[in-house]
């Protein structure tokens, strides 16, 4: 007789079922576990030995085969543990096959039969629930696997013989609760921050249209500080964008004790990552920085110092908002529309653009360009607002504090979000929820100039030599500055504002 019970395999944030088939029979003693499996799957024969000895059931002196159906999909991680132990334990008769008949299995077992947390649980219960079936995971993993739907039969034991007396009868198990991560520390607030009025305006535009931006100053003028504060003003993940992104945190394995929280990711990684680790990859292809800051911010600081290969592995995601990770055996697509927030010194020493100074090895031009030549020019491209931060005097840290907070400008960007919502949802465009995602012909449409406007932007034009992408980012900075102010029209002094952000960029782009 064979014995089936259902998990599943991940394809990026995908889970695949999978059919684990236990057959115990006559012959040589063996314990097979084959189906295309890792390290890890074949490692499981040994974690499953011992958890049943724990448990008090051993082998028989048996031929037993697992096989992991569909033998052509490549099976990877420590989660066919409890599938299989199950599997085993109904085919010698310790439980009763039909109880595990309607449920999707996952979990590690531990030497002791204790089941430990995997990653993936979320999107295993949404699949498990598309299909009509309870899931049993980890302990936990159960406040995770609790958000799939109320309807679902989910059971979390903490160790084997728990399970075993569930299906018996003699200790039922609770349904557990969706986790909802407890708010942590206060976010820094703006209000901190003492000068630079027109960085933090652009800072502002950027969190009310979803743009991309790029701070250029001296060591010191508040960078990263303003960098920091950006997810103070950002409006909380709507329930669709919510799942999206804990299912990428789940299959990543970075949901702390399956609690979800509304809060956007904000991602910051070193300047010595990898290209496989901001886009992606390795040998499991796990998702990378870019996925891990869907919907959220990927902030990366002293921008030049990355490198070269690295940075211009974002050019795919900022267009596309999904990064594709192709292998020999498999390709895996992961969510990856993410906002860019950069930082960037004028050179290598810092202080070119400072009055007065004078480099020690070569013209302040000449040092700058050397510097800002690291950054391709089709990734400057892709930044809509490019704010140079000037160095703050120590008259405007000795000020006061500004009366003007996180809460107030949050407050505006709400506003301005929910203006372009309600916008591109009346043109049928429900998975747009800010300017920056919306299709070129929707944003011509969107941020059609008047006349006066159009003659502003085409002079500009020329004397920017902006590309089609750079004018296309330009309407959109234009309509994100105009539902800020509740303007149904784009006017002249929003373009200008909007054009004003491109300057710098040209700059740049001209060195690279």
């Amino acid at each position: 007789m064979v014995v089936r019970v259902a998990t599943v395999a991940f394809e990026g944030v995908e889970a695949r079922p999978v059919d684990v088939q236990v057959q115990i029979a006559n012959g040589n003693v063996v314990f097979a576990v084959v189906g295309l499996g890792d390290k890890a799957v074949a490692e499981s024969r040994e974690r499953v030995r011992a958890a049943l000895n724990a448990s008090g059931l051993a082998l028989p002196a048996k031929r037993i085969t697992v096989n992991l159906a569909p033998a052509d999909l490549p099976k990877e991680g420590s989660h066919y543990d409890l599938p299989i132990a199950l599997g085993v334990m109904a085919a010698i008769g310790a439980i009763s096959p039909d109880a595990l008949q309607n449920y999707t299995v996952l979990g590690e077992l531990a030497l002791d039969g204790a089941v430990a947390a995997v990653a993936g649980v979320l999107p295993a219960a949404i699949a498990a629930n598309a299909r009509g079936h309870g899931l049993i995971c980890p302990h936990d993993c159960g406040p995770e696997a609790a958000w799939a739907g109320e309807d679902l039969d989910v059971l979390a034991p903490l160790s084997l013989l728990q399970l075993v007396n569930h299906f018996k009868g003699t200790q039922v198990m609770a349904r557990p609760r969706p986790g909802v991560r407890k708010a942590g520390d206060a976010q820094p607030d703006l209000r901190d921050v003492k000068g630079q009025e027109s960085a933090k305006r652009a800072l502002e535009i950027a969190a009310a249209g979803g743009h991309n931006l790029l701070f250029n100053g001296p060591p010191g003028a508040g960078k990263s500080m303003l960098a920091a504060r950006l997810p103070s003003i950002l409006p909380p993940l709507s329930p669709a964008e919510l799942l999206e992104v804990s299912l990428v945190h789940s299959v990543a394995g970075d949901l702390a004790g399956g609690a979800l929280t509304d809060r956007r990711p904000f991602r910051a990684p070193h300047h010595s990552a990898s290209m496989a680790a901001l886009v992606g990859g390795g040998v499991k292809a796990r998702p990378g920085e870019v996925s891990l800051a869907h919907h959220g911010v990927l902030f990366l600081d002293e921008l030049p110092e990355f490198s070269a290969q690295a940075l211009d592995s974002l050019r795919q995601p900022l267009e596309t908002g999904e990064v594709l990770i192709s292998r020999a055996a498999h390709r895996t697509v992961y969510p990856a529309r993410f906002q860019l927030v950069a930082a960037m010194n004028p050179c290598r020493c810092g202080h070119a653009i400072d009055p007065g100074f004078a480099c020690q090895r070569q013209p302040n031009e000449r040092c700058m360009a050397q510097y800002q030549a690291k950054i391709s020019g089709p990734l400057l491209d892709r930044i809509d607002l490019h704010v140079e931060a000037p160095a703050v005097s120590a008259a405007d840290l000795m000020l006061p504090a500004p009366a003007e907070g996180s809460r107030e400008v949050a407050a505006r960007v709400a506003a301005a979000r929910t203006l372009q919502r309600a916008r591109y949802a009346g043109m049928g465009l429900s998975g747009v929820a800010c300017n920056a995602a919306a299709p070129v012909a929707v944003i011509e449409e969107a941020a059609r100039p008047d006349s006066s406007g159009l003659r502003l932007v085409r002079e500009a034009s020329e004397r920017l030599r902006l590309s089609a992408r750079g004018f296309h980012r330009v309407l959109k900075i234009a309509r994100t500055i105009a539902d800020l102010d509740g303007a149904a029209e784009v006017g002249s002094a929003h373009l200008a504002e909007a054009l004003s952000y491109r300057v710098d960029a040209t700059r740049l782009m001209r060195a690279a």
